[in-house]
């Protein structure tokens, strides 16, 4: 009995070694204070485990667009304690890495950053409110970037509330001191964050629970016009994919005075902001940001190319599926909104003419493939880059190709299936069983799957070459056909480019023209256009506009700010349209109708189904890379 007694010990502590062996890491614990917000500076501590004497700390070069946008530029003063409060060495050992010294006990590190980027695609803080995406302010642990993560935010005022995915482990509480938790740094920065006075409301569909917030002044928007347009957005969604992979999911809006146009997908919410000009004149577009955005829930946040996964924050992330991921959402984007009310059929033909004529109209088209296109995205932030002779936009081709798909589906089965069932596919065997797909031959194995036929051809000519796309074989089967013909349209004599919820850049002005005589140079920044901030390309004003007409421009560059008026000249350019064709049979008539409401075809799973709730974020995909540009 005495010897059995001596050895219970022992063995309940050989037993307890595995168990010691397999508990989880210990949580990084960041504490962001938002007591400078004047200076519009975060100051950020991050509590590190002891673990090793020394730990690398990195912030990201790149995120929510694909540009290297280096936010350690805007860090200060980086200092590091330990758990008596002695300082620690701190040696910079790249522009983005920090070293720290004799942290075998642990240790907290301390920085200020600078936090002043409006829009979906930054982050800022000021004395009205702080939206971050976190990616951009916090630091990770080289080492730990898959361990438990929580974030407390403090020093705001108590008038304050907080809105974002990220599970909370105080449920319900909005206070200055509100704590929030992932799994990971990927899962933690793939929680924007709004806190500050905003105006919110909630709704359920289809067994979920919807949070629509919005910062911005009252008299631009509509609450309930908002929420009743979101509603039915996702409800055509969830009904389209017929599946729900969230119990709540969260829409942050800004309507600012000024530039501003966009959104952010991630994997339980959305960032989106709309000028409020732009609101005021064009609320379809709203619409449109709102379904791309939530889209994405399935396609690049579950059903994502390979190449993005896992995302590495230290370099350029290069894919070919760009086209695929951002295009081919913008083109269910609007199937959405035709099954949601908020399209017709004339609407829907003109906007896929509008996207057609982009694409022809850019002599790039000829030579470089929209897969081209996706592995030269990390040149977007160069105006030059985006001139229409140097490349194309693999949103705009890619939008083509998918509404192109959808036909050729359509076309192959006898209307049996479409580009639902491709989607509801790679759902099925991509997403739900936790694989990524490979790159463009993953969606085309996809379609093949779907229709039993072979997808090569296209593929080749249209996806990796430079092929005219099939417009009028593919129409045809619908009744319609493209009709080119040549008009003489307004010209301003310069061209502009724009670069996400940026100001238009005029990259080129035509010697002698109106626009040269006014003093326009490359490089000046348009910042409003006819009196309203520059929310949109130049393009769609003139678009309203006739020759002869007097364009308004206000603009700044190394000439200074100044205001210009300029006398729209006139040029000959090639038109489109979609129209009927010379005879539609009732059985064209019968496959419009279908292709344009997109029915519902065999066997789905119930659109209630849930592979992940909002507070478990097990199936959810690393960080966000997509983002919306519009």
């Amino acid at each position: 009995m005495i010897a059995k007694r001596l050895l219970l010990p022992l063995l309940l502590l050989v037993l307890a070694r595995p168990a010691l062996a397999s508990l989880p890491a210990a949580p990084v614990d960041y504490y962001v204070s938002l007591a400078k917000s004047g200076e519009h500076l975060a100051h950020v501590r991050i509590h590190l485990a002891g673990t090793s004497a020394e730990r690398d700390v990195q912030l990201p070069v790149w995120n929510a667009l694909y540009q290297i946008r280096d936010f350690a530029q805007n860090v200060r003063r980086v200092t590091a304690t330990n758990g008596a409060g002695q300082s620690l060495p701190v040696h910079k050992i790249d522009k983005t890495t920090w070293r720290i010294g004799g942290a075998e006990s642990g240790a907290e590190v301390e920085y200020d950053i600078l936090a002043d980027q409006p829009g979906p695609y930054g982050a800022q803080l000021t004395p009205e409110h702080a939206f971050f995406n976190l990616a951009q302010i916090l630091m990770y642990p080289v080492d730990a970037r898959d361990s438990p993560m929580t974030v407390t935010f403090t020093d705001f005022p108590a008038s304050w509330k907080i809105a974002t995915a990220l599970p909370s482990l105080r449920p319900g509480v909005t206070s200055s001191h509100a704590v929030f938790t992932a799994r990971s740094y990927d899962r933690l920065v793939d929680g924007p964050v709004e806190i500050g006075t905003f105006k919110d409301v909630f709704f359920d569909q289809d067994g979920a629970t919807f949070h629509v917030v919005v910062d911005a002044n009252p008299a631009d928007y509509d609450m309930e016009t908002l929420k009743q347009t979101v509603h039915k957005i996702v409800a055509a969604g969830v009904s389209w994919m017929g599946d729900r992979p969230f119990t709540e999911y969260l829409f942050l809006y800004h309507f600012p005075h000024g530039p501003g146009g966009g959104g952010m997908e991630h994997a339980y919410s959305a960032a989106i902001d709309v000028s409020a000009d732009r609101l005021k004149d064009d609320f379809l577009f709203l619409e449109q940001v709102t379904a791309h955005e939530f889209f994405h829930l399935w396609n690049v946040k579950r059903i994502r190319p390979r190449a993005l996964d896992p995302i590495d924050y230290t370099r350029e992330n290069y894919t070919t599926s760009l086209w695929f991921c951002e295009g081919v959402t913008s083109a269910v984007a609007n199937t959405l909104l035709l099954r949601a009310g908020l399209l017709d059929e004339r609407r829907y033909l003109d906007l896929l003419n509008q996207e057609i004529r982009t694409l022809e109209l850019r002599p790039a088209h000829l030579r470089q493939s929209v897969e081209e296109s996706s592995l030269d995205t990390w040149f977007d932030k160069y105006p030059q880059y985006r001139l229409p002779e140097r490349s194309i936009s693999y949103y705009n081709k890619g939008e083509i190709l998918g509404v192109l798909l959808d036909l050729a589906v359509r076309e192959r089965t006898g209307g049996q299936k479409s580009l639902r069932d491709v989607f509801q596919w790679m759902n099925t065997h991509y997403a739900n069983e936790g694989r990524a797909f490979e790159e463009s031959s993953g969606v085309r194995q996809a379609a093949e799957a779907v229709t039993g036929s072979d997808f090569s051809a296209f593929f080749r000519d249209y996806v990796s070459g430079v092929e005219e796309p099939p417009y009028n074989q593919l129409l045809a089967s619908v009744g319609l056909k493209l009709v080119r013909t040549r008009i003489t349209v307004p010209h301003p004599g310069f061209t502009s480019v724009k670069n996400f919820d940026a100001p238009p850049v005029v990259v080129s002005v035509e010697n002698l023209s109106e626009a040269d005589r006014q003093g326009l140079v490359a490089g000046d920044t348009i910042l409003a256009i006819d009196g309203k901030a520059a929310s949109s390309e130049v393009e769609g004003v003139l678009s309203t506009l006739r020759v002869g007409d007097t364009l308004r421009l206000r603009v700044t560059g190394r000439k200074g700010s100044r205001e210009l008026k300029l006398r729209l000249g006139g040029h000959e350019e090639e038109q489109f349209a979609i129209v009927d064709a010379e005879v539609v049979t009732p059985a064209q008539r019968a496959r419009r109708a279908a292709w344009l409401e997109s029915p519902a075809t065999g066997p789905r799973r119930a659109a209630g189904s849930s592979s992940a709730g909002a507070g478990d974020q097990s199936s959810q995909p690393a960080t966000s890379v997509g983002s919306t540009p519009h």
